[in-house]
């Protein structure tokens, strides 16, 4: 077995002895070779606290299993005074802004590499990556104080000529400019670029393979960056069922919301919802937005409503929208819509009419996601509508405005215990009501442990609250605690609402899978068991 060697170094005193133990250097080797190089490392961290005269003086053997190096360190230099000539200056004006009319500046020698290495990243900001910085004609101008001039090496400076897509080589271009905001031609700046390429995981229909890599030739700069498709088809549905409080029987009902993502290569999206209750009622749903149109960060939506009371009414929607994306996050949108109600029994009443509205709206939509949370991928969710137009039927033309809200967000405690909340507000305002106009909720995705669109009113508000537990990463159970208020002009009520109750959500391999026990009550009434609703749902993508 080879013996090792020592290592002990001392300085020109017991004091620089001392200030040289401080660093902590390696003092045990295999061979003589790794020893000298241990020397040499920590005269360069002498140098760089300062100590610039420090000199190795010899090396020498004490016995068979130690060495003794001993090192000058002289006087330590606490600053460095930093001149650049008036062409540097004038050459580089964004870089060198704390320069005073002396131009120089004095830095501590322990902050050197560290303004020396911002220097350097500001260069590469400014699309010249290549570029080297060299401090020339040292002077030592006082025992602990020396000068040095700044020379800075530019190359050309280096844009984007070329961006590649790999993997996924049909990206919508058109998300490349304005989502990610690259395009050819801007200046090269890879730090950037990486964060910017980091957006691509808040996508639904694509994620990053690995960080992007650039291609360096004599006269062109070329971005390769990695992407894969994603499955983003999402098929939702639910199954509900409760006993009917009058016939004691059980009563279904469901809904299924099937939305097609990208399966054009454009970024579009196509909504399709059809859901059907224990009373009678279906509201069926097509809704179609296609984003980035003619080059530009704007997109148009268009949608169709259809909802059917048993054979009392039957209301039927369009609308279309012109979308502004800010950003990644961020939407606005102005938009037009028109509502045509019939009314299906023989004969029409004050509170139950044929009417045709059409409003102007403006709408904001936020949204922040967590791509890699399977079981909460979304984490913050808020929308506003504002609309205002007229209500026309047999009886006149009447002014209405109508404000819509839905919000949630989860506020995770720690790595398994969260809490979500949601708040879902709506308001028509008008001199008179129609039944067939007024907000129809309640249900698994509304105030839970009430029958699906069983409640009416002009005005509501329902808040839900969840606690929640995860017990891996695919299973998680929670709490059901929800309230609602709600006001209806037609028969001149105003209640209160609760529900409890529990659910647990699953993971499997054919999507989510989550079940719901809830229980509703009114202000003035007791909780019925019997009254209980049980929801199961599942969400698959494909």
């Amino acid at each position: 077995m080879a013996q090792s060697i020592n290592l002990k170094i001392t300085g020109e005193t017991i004091e620089k002895t001392t200030i040289i133990d401080s660093i902590s250097y390696k003092k045990q080797f295999s061979n003589y070779q790794n020893l000298k190089a241990e020397v040499s490392i920590l005269k360069q961290l002498l140098t760089k606290q300062g100590y610039i005269d420090t000199s190795i003086e010899k090396i020498a053997k004490i016995n068979d299993s130690l060495f003794e190096a001993k090192l000058y360190l002289g006087n330590k230099i606490k600053k460095l005074r930093l001149f650049i000539n008036s062409e540097l200056k004038q050459n580089h004006p964004n870089l060198l802004t704390n320069y005073n009319d002396k131009n120089y500046i004095d830095i501590e020698i322990k902050d050197l590499n560290t303004y020396l290495n911002n220097l350097n990243l500001k260069m590469t900001e400014n699309g010249d990556p290549f570029s080297s910085l060299q401090l020339i004609n040292h002077t030592k101008l006082t025992t602990d104080i020396i000068s040095a001039e700044l020379i800075i090496n530019s190359n050309k400076k280096r844009r984007i000529d070329h961006i590649i897509i790999k993997g996924y080589e049909k990206f919508p271009k058109s998300y490349l400019t304005y989502f990610l905001k690259l395009k050819s031609g801007k200046t090269f700046n890879l730090n950037t670029i990486k964060k910017k390429t980091e957006l691509l995981n808040n996508l639904q229909f694509a994620n990053k393979i690995k960080d992007p890599e650039v291609l360096f030739t004599e006269d062109s700069t070329s971005l390769y960056i990695y992407v894969e498709k994603s499955k983003t088809n999402i098929f939702d549905g639910f199954l509900g069922f409760g006993t009917n409080e009058d016939t004691n029987k059980i009563e279904f009902d469901g809904y299924l919301d099937l939305r097609l993502i990208n399966n054009l290569n454009y970024g579009e999206t196509l909504n399709l919802y059809y859901k059907s209750d224990e009373i009678d009622q279906q509201t069926l749903k097509i809704d179609t937005e296609l984003p980035y149109i003619f080059s530009l960060p704007i997109g148009i939506q268009i949608g169709l409503n259809l909802f059917r009371k048993d054979s009392t009414f039957l209301n039927a929607s369009q609308y279309a929208k012109i979308n502004y994306l800010i950003n990644p996050r961020n939407k606005v949108s102005i938009g037009i819509s028109s509502t045509k109600s019939t009314n299906l029994l023989e004969s029409d009443s004050d509170i139950l009419n044929d009417y045709t509205a059409n409003y102007y709206t403006i709408q904001y939509n936020h949204l922040k996601t967590e791509p890699t949370d399977l079981l909460f991928p979304i984490n913050f969710w808020f929308n506003f509508l504002s609309g205002y137009g007229n209500r026309d039927n047999n009886l006149g033309s009447q002014k209405q405005s109508i404000f819509t809200l839905d919000t949630y967000k989860i506020f995770n405690l720690n790595r398994k215990n969260s809490i979500y909340t949601r708040l879902n507000s709506a308001k028509l305002t008008s001199d008179n009501y129609l039944d067939n106009e007024l907000f129809r909720f309640g249900g698994i995705n509304s105030i839970r442990g009430f029958e699906e669109n069983s409640i009416v009113a002009h005005l509501y508000s329902v808040l839900n609250t969840e606690y929640r537990y995860r017990l891996s990463n695919s299973l998680y159970v929670h709490s059901v605690f929800d309230a609602a208020y709600f006001e209806n002009k037609l028969n001149d009520s105003k209640e209160k609402l609760f529900g409890f109750g529990f659910g647990i959500g699953l993971i499997t391999n054919a999507g989510l899978f989550r079940l719901n026990y809830s229980s509703g009550k009114t202000e003035n009434t007791s909780f019925k068991l019997s009254d209980s609703k049980v929801h199961l749902s599942l969400t698959a993508s494909f």
